[in-house]
């Protein structure tokens, strides 16, 4: 019997660049592949707009463009989670306003 932990371990064979890489990980082969894939089509990108064919000189523009991405990613996802985190204290205030109104007493209450 295969053990569970070594079920995404087997190789998976793409190609980046024109090169052929086997590679192993936790994840499944197709999102694996679909990994690959991107940065194939980042060093692709990068080649037709440099005129590089120097593929280190590719690798690294390819690789400063996806970080550059991803730190575009990362400060949206900030943004929307202070936003989210306003507008959660300004529901929160509202409800406590709401809750302090229901629970004064009005003058009807007073007089019974």
């Amino acid at each position: 019997m295969a053990n569970p932990r070594e079920a995404g371990t087997q190789p998976v064979e793409v190609r980046i660049y024109g090169q052929v890489y086997n590679i192993r990980g936790d994840g499944n082969s197709a999102y694996i592949s679909e990994l690959a894939a991107y940065v194939d089509r980042k060093m692709q990108e990068v080649m037709s707009s440099t005129n590089t064919v120097d593929s280190l000189r590719v690798a690294i523009l390819s690789a400063l463009n996806i970080a550059d991405e991803l730190f575009q990613a990362n400060r949206r996802i900030e943004q929307l989670d202070a936003m989210v985190g306003e507008r959660s204290h300004d529901y929160a205030n509202l409800i406590d306003s709401v809750l302090r109104k229901e629970k004064s007493p009005t003058p009807e209450t007073k007089a019974q």
